[in-house]
């Protein structure tokens, strides 16, 4: 039985130090919003953080303690519950994409980017707000017009 969720490679590190990458790569991910490594270890880190997603969008007290325990900063672990997990609330899971990028130039190791699926930038429910805000916008001037 395996203690996380990624099955499969070792990375050539014992167990203390594999969970010490998957963690600072989840860090970075989170930080960053993508982040460009090796095709295996983004596979790793992948469902290691659909996890703590999972997790922050519960946000009650236990499963923050969990998320922090998890990750490396307290001050990244509020930044996913507080200001990423609202955002992600629009699907139930496959927040992040792993795409394939060129191999890389010193060992020819393949090469991909993980980023999440949906731009945190507009959450969803500011998108349908945004959709919604032309609509009165064009009433208001034939509104004006009638007068």
């Amino acid at each position: 039985m395996h203690r996380h969720g990624y099955q499969g490679t070792k990375f050539h590190r014992e167990r203390d130090q594999r969970e010490a990458l998957i963690k600072g790569l989840a860090e970075s991910l989170i930080i960053h919003g993508s982040i460009v490594t090796t095709l295996p270890k983004a596979k790793a880190v992948v469902p290691y953080v659909e996890k703590l997603v999972t997790k922050a969008k519960k946000g009650d007290l236990h499963n923050r303690r969990q998320i922090i325990a998890s990750l490396q900063t307290i001050a990244t672990a509020h930044k996913l519950v507080d200001e990423i997990a609202p955002k992600l609330t629009g699907r139930t899971s496959g927040h992040f994409r792993i795409e394939r990028t060129d191999n890389r130039r010193g060992d020819n190791a393949e090469m991909a980017r993980v980023s999440f699926v949906d731009d945190l930038k507009e959450a969803p429910v500011a998108q349908a707000a945004t959709k919604a805000a032309p609509k009165p916008k064009a009433e208001k001037p034939a509104a004006k017009e009638t007068k």
